[in-house]
């Protein structure tokens, strides 16, 4: 189904890049300036990346999102979807690239891969001297393929395994609708929670409830000891339980002593993407947006929520767990670089 083109789904896709074109232009736009105290200027001014080769395992319409996002921001884009898709994503390029042209773009600005062949992916990775950046979206199989390969900088994240943690200051209706809604409304998504903390305070209160609610629909739970003593139709977790990104119906859970050791948990067996803390003590809240190394970390705040859309950055390409050159939602912005244009009137430097 997630194949299809129905008029619905193309209206969809025309009308998001509309919402893409009237997005603010990045390419020009002046970060930061400086009036030196002799009277020269200096400007830091966004630019394009260049070339933006964007390899995906995705529905038809990110071929159309993506090029939009890479053209608007200045860049040319090669496209490289999966076979499953391949006609719908070549018809849908040949209408871009032709809207391209008769825009007064250069005709090759949006070019896609017209072949499943894998060797022409490793050939255009080993292409740094004609392209410039590579972001691949799908399974950490392929994203790490594309990382051993590449001979130029790779945006990427690996993997979605994020945490809900449960403090002691929780309330409980939050606690119930934040994980649901984490976890259960879409299953399969890099921003989903696979794994949960419970303070030890107050788990016997709130744990086998939580499991409960997820239980209820269809949800496997996997916990520590101390969580299938509170919740017995819980399965006992491993160590590869707590690193797993299961995008399915199974999350990890843990009773932790300490926000400290919930920190040190997700720290530990996260993947840095998206980590959000329940509760109503501020100070805690604090402690944890410090110390938790993640892209987003929510407060009070379904995972879900992490998406270029949903941050009001508009569309996005995809979400990097990396800190070079972009972090968290990938969109117009994350997309450019930039430059310093100095305006002087003969200066020298004494």
């Amino acid at each position: 189904d997630r194949l299809r083109l129905t008029p619905k789904r193309i209206e969809e896709m025309a009308q998001a890049l509309r919402e893409v074109a009237a997005l603010p232009d990045p390419v020009g736009q002046v970060i930061w300036s400086s009036v030196r105290p002799t009277g020269w200027v200096v400007h830091k001014v966004r630019v394009p990346l260049g070339v933006v080769f964007f390899i995906y395992e995705s529905r038809p319409n990110v071929t159309a999102d993506a090029a939009a996002l890479c053209v608007k921001s200045g860049n040319a884009v090669i496209l490289r979807g999966g076979k499953e898709a391949l006609h719908s994503n070549l018809a849908i390029a040949a209408i871009l690239a032709e809207a391209a042209s008769e825009a007064g773009l250069p005709a090759h600005a949006v070019q896609l891969v017209d072949t499943p062949n894998r060797e022409v992916v490793g050939r255009l990775l080993r292409m740094p001297e004609y392209i410039n950046v590579v972001i691949p979206r799908g399974g950490e199989s392929l994203i790490r393929r594309i990382t051993e390969e590449a001979q130029m900088p790779v945006i990427k994240h690996y993997a979605g395994n994020c945490h809900v943690y449960v403090d002691r200051a929780a309330r409980p209706d939050l606690a119930d609708s934040l994980l649901i809604n984490a976890k259960w409304r879409r299953l399969g998504v890099c921003n989903a929670a696979e794994s949960r903390l419970v303070h030890a305070e107050i788990a016997d209160r709130l744990l086998p409830r939580l499991c409960q609610a997820l239980a209820d629909r269809g949800v496997e739970i996997r916990g520590d000891e101390r969580t299938c003593r509170l919740f017995p139709q819980a399965k006992p977790a491993t160590e590869q339980d707590y690193y797993t990104e299961y995008l399915g119906p199974i999350i990890s859970v843990k009773v932790v002593d300490s926000l400290d050791e919930a920190i040190e948990h997700i720290n530990h067996y996260g993947s840095h993407h998206t980590d959000a803390i329940v509760t109503q003590d501020i100070d805690a809240a604090r402690e944890f947006t410090t110390r938790v190394d993640s892209a987003a970390v929510m407060v009070n705040a379904s995972t879900r929520l992490h998406d270029g859309g949903q941050f009001g950055l508009g569309a996005e390409i995809g979400i990097s767990t990396d800190k070079f050159h972009a972090r968290g939602p990938c969109g117009l912005e994350e997309l450019t670089s930039y430059k310093y244009v100095v305006y002087g009137q003969g200066h020298l430097r004494e």
